[in-house]
């Protein structure tokens, strides 16, 4: 069965809601109202997205438009915690960019590697929860928090070490089926690469992963041919092997527009190290030979690797070079991990670090913005349509400090509380 390979997919995912807290009292024999049993609601799952090794392209998401994971359950009687919500995990190929919007929310490159992208909500407490010395009889519950939703751009690029660029047919294919072990689609023809290829290179005791891209033609960068759309896949490489077809008419004409394409995509991709290569070397009088080999020196400044990836030669010097860049760069990234590493600061000392929550003046006369993820949980966990709950949000903003800073700003009694997407008349 032919896979379609897909590295783009636009998706929504919603996380689970939290179960609503339980308004409940015991009923015994000989007792008409016991004390309060409402038990807890259980937390909404998560949306976790997961790199599994077995997968290479984003073709799932071209029909799975929308995912969702498991609501907590509601809280029960005798204090019985309602069940979690199961999380919803999501397989995706290492290389898996996740945005939402232009936010780069998780960049998974390694096998195994999880982020949980939404977050599913909070349960509610259950009336139980709220029993005091001088409240013994509670009718308020909390209801469950709703779960994030999120609707993300899914963005695949691919995690190789070692790219290679090149006019259509310059044998890139042919060099990755003889040096790894892949085995791409090959023919005498322009555009015989629809997709990128990946294979995995052992020279001397080292391993890396090479990345086959479909041909680059005049104008690529700017949307024209295939390249555009697999220009991303190098961003991540350490090395480019630009490879010329030994059998061009102009070997530095060549050279020169993929280059040039390389320059207008930008991030970066003139400025990793690239080696020269000169391919099917085995069609080639040894005069065709030099001539070409001094031609392509002379427009790319550098020296030329002359390689025959069908007869096998000039390969072992192509490896040597391409091993030790690759070597280089995995020691320049240890080392700048290494000089990143900063010490841990603990956010509790930090000036502000106890303020849970801000008051702002609203964008209506008399109204307030009162921000802080401990308060604006509280809010969305209220039962509006209980009085007793809004008393409870009423004693919160009170004891928490807010009333005070209200009082300070000049609020009047009556004036609007807008808490996240709740609204709570201020009484003084």
């Amino acid at each position: 069965m032919l896979t379609m390979f897909a590295d783009k997919a636009t998706i929504e995912v919603r996380a689970g809601k939290g179960g609503d807290g339980r308004l409940g009292f015991r009923h015994e024999k000989y007792l008409a109202r016991g004390g309060p049993d409402g038990g807890d609601g259980g937390h909404g799952g998560n949306v976790v997205f997961r790199v599994e090794h077995n997968l290479s392209t984003l073709a799932a998401y071209r029909t799975a438009k929308r995912l969702e994971a498991q609501d907590g359950q509601p809280g029960g009687q005798n204090r019985r915690h309602g069940k979690n919500g199961e999380d919803v995990v999501v397989p995706v190929p290492a290389g898996t960019q996740i945005y939402e919007g232009d936010q780069l929310l998780a960049d998974l490159t390694e096998p195994g590697e999880e982020a949980v992208i939404a977050k599913g909500g909070r349960g509610g407490f259950g009336n139980s929860h709220f029993i005091s010395s001088t409240r013994q009889a509670p009718r308020t519950a909390e209801l469950g928090e709703p779960g994030e939703q999120r609707k993300l751009r899914l963005e695949l690029k691919l995690v190789a070490e070692v790219g290679f660029v090149g006019l259509p047919n310059a044998g890139k294919s042919t060099l990755l089926s003889v040096i790894t072990n892949a085995k791409p689609e090959i023919g005498d023809y322009a555009f015989t690469t629809l997709i990128p290829n990946l294979g995995v290179v052992d020279h001397r005791d080292h391993t890396f992963l090479a990345a086959d891209i479909p041909g680059l033609i005049e104008g690529a960068s700017a949307g024209k041919g295939l390249g555009d759309e697999f220009l991303r896949h190098v961003e991540r490489t350490a090395v480019l092997l630009h490879l010329v077809d030994g059998l061009s008419d102009d070997v530095a004409a060549d050279w020169h527009t993929v280059e040039g394409e390389l320059a207008a995509y930008g991030h970066g991709l003139t400025d990793k190290p690239r080696l020269a290569v000169l391919t099917k070397a085995e069609g080639l009088t040894d005069a065709d030979r030099k001539a070409r080999t001094a031609a392509l020196q002379q427009a790319a400044g550098r020296p030329v690797y002359v390689i025959s990836a069908q007869a096998h030669r000039g390969l072992t010097e192509l490896l040597d070079a391409t091993t030790k860049l690759v070597l280089a760069d995995r020691q320049r990234r240890a080392e700048a991990a290494e000089a990143a590493a900063a010490p841990v600061i603990n956010l509790q000392n930090l000036p502000g670090a106890d303020r849970l929550w801000f008051v702002n003046p609203g964008a209506d006369e008399h109204t307030w913005d009162i921000t802080g993820e401990h308060i604006e949980g509280f809010a969305r966990r209220t039962n509006f349509d209980n009085d007793d709950a809004v008393a409870r949000l009423r004693d919160i903003v009170g004891k928490i400090g807010i009333s005070r800073e209200l009082r300070r700003l000049g609020a009047e009694p009556g004036d609007m509380l807008v808490i996240g997407r709740s609204r709570l008349t201020w009484l003084g």
